[in-house]
């Protein structure tokens, strides 16, 4: 039987849905892409007993979006909708005196997405592309992402890129993969994970939360707009937007507090007990996590972009949009302010007396801020920056998008369950895809967090490990490989 396709599209004025849904139906195997408009989209495979029931579930998909308003159209007509990209300007700093620079990375494209941890650093930037350095500047490694990087966010040891095609990538293994696939009609501004949950803000002021099952749990809308900040943890998920910063019960019953800021909110950070907002009025605001009481300030001398602390909160720094970074004590006391030597902090981290920013030039930059560095830097003695290059033979990863690319191209397939790895199955469970283990010693009721493009019913992959999630999943660690 010839292979039929049906392509519908959901367009809606006054920058509604904008979004594509396309069956495909070739024998007993049926497929499913869907995304933004203009964009390749998720991809989903299924496998039938007989053509006919594949026939049937495929004209089942299409009713289901007819209904909700999606039409037939033809591919390409429609153009895709400019994604909202930060835009920003950067002025030279004020300061007297440059900061200590070790080392400097120039990613080529303007970069937002930066995290530090105890391995590796890691920068993403417009272009799609994330690099991994290690804390002495060595480029490592490169993931090629389909679309231009929002932020990076870490869950334990898992590490993701939110990206403008509304794709939040899994990089914490060799492959990187879709985890989570973000309604089209949301536009992404940045967004975070805790345990599993993934909490995203967007352009209008709104929040939507999402678990790992890529499941709508909760929305809401702000007062305000343009919501930069999104940090979240067990108790409440805290956004920050134009009109200040709104904790939410983490299980969505309910607004828990509000504080007004000085100006709109440009980037958040949290530490245990208290959230960190940056103003467009030229402030940090310390904001208890339990009562939304402000309980510091720390004032720079220009908009404020991004924020850190020192893991105990010690210390607070900021980066401004005059090329300038400060660092405070507990209190709001500006203990000094240098140059960046290279553009303005759109995001930052500091780890071991060292202050990792990403510039608007998109560079990641490595500052020394120890005490002794600190002070020869303002006495004008500073360390020459070493230009980190990236080697010619840097290994790139690209994400699987189907089962043979994960067959074929990046993982090698094997023929019997191998020693010490774990094995998941692909079930039809509730009308919907499902992962669960099959290896003995897992709780067979918990579904897998799986790359929704290589998942086909009955079909087995082995992990290198399972890591057991506290809202009752497993989350993949190191590679797939697919048993055949």
């Amino acid at each position: 039987m010839a292979r039929e396709t049906t392509y519908l599209e959901l367009s809606q004025d006054g920058g509604g849905a904008h979004k594509f849904y396309e069956v495909t139906v070739d024998g007993t195997a049926v497929s499913v892409r869907y995304g933004r408009i203009g964009a390749p989209g998720q991809l989903q495979s299924s496998s039938f007993p007989t053509a006919e029931k594949a026939r049937a579930a495929a004209a089942k998909k299409i009713g289901e979006k007819v209904r909700k308003g999606y039409a037939p159209a033809v591919q390409g007509q429609r153009a895709a909708r400019a994604v909202t990209r930060r835009q920003v300007t950067s002025a030279p700093s004020t300061a007297r005196a440059v900061a200590p620079v070790l080392w400097r990375f120039r990613t080529g494209s303007a970069a937002f997405g930066i995290h530090v941890d105890e391995d590796r650093c890691w920068v993403g930037n417009q272009a799609g592309d994330v690099y991994t350095l290690s804390h002495g500047g060595e480029v490592l490694a490169r993931y090629s992402l389909p679309d231009g990087v929002k932020c990076l966010v870490a869950d334990e040891f898992w590490i993701y890129a939110g990206c403008d095609d509304g794709t939040v990538y899994d990089l914490s293994s060799k492959v990187p993969f879709g985890a989570y696939a973000i309604a089209a009609d949301v536009d992404i501004y940045w967004l975070d994970i805790h345990e599993g949950v993934l909490n995203v803000s967007d352009a209008n002021g709104g929040l939507t939360v999402i678990d790992h099952e890529e499941e709508h749990q909760w929305s809401r809308k702000s007062s305000g707009t343009g919501g930069w900040m999104v940090r979240a943890d067990e108790r409440a998920v805290y956004h920050g937007h134009s009109a200040g910063v709104t904790a939410y019960a983490a299980d969505g019953t309910g607004q828990l507090w509000h504080s007004a800021t000085p100006g709109g909110v440009l980037f958040g950070w949290q530490e245990e007990h208290s959230v960190y907002a940056g103003t467009v009025r030229n402030t940090v605001q310390r904001l208890s996590k339990a009562s939304g009481a402000t309980e510091a300030t720390y004032r720079c001398d220009a908009a404020v972009y991004s924020c850190a602390t020192s893991p105990d909160g010690r210390h607070v720094f900021a980066g401004d949009s005059s090329s300038s970074v400060y660092c405070f004590d507990a209190d709001g006391n500006r203990l000094w302010k240098l140059g960046t030597g290279g553009g303005s902090a759109l995001s930052m981290q500091y780890l071991d007396g060292r202050l990792y920013l990403v510039t608007t030039d998109g560079s990641l930059v490595c500052v020394d801020a120890s005490e002794q560095a600190i002070a020869a830097a303002q006495q004008g003695s500073v360390p020459a920056p070493m230009d980190v290059k990236s080697a010619a033979a840097l290994p790139v990863f690209t994400p699987a998008a189907s089962a043979s690319a994960v067959a074929t191209v990046s993982m090698a397939a094997v023929a019997s369950e191998p020693a010490g790895g774990v094995v998941v199955e692909c079930v039809q469970q509730g009308g919907r895809m499902r992962v669960q283990v099959v290896s003995s010693g897992f709780e067979s009721s918990w579904n897998v967090q799986f790359p929704r493009g290589i998942r086909e019913v009955g079909a087995r992959y082995v992990v290198d490990d399972l890591h057991a999630a506290s809202r009752g999943f497993y989350r993949v660690r190191g590679e797939i490989r697919r048993l055949v």
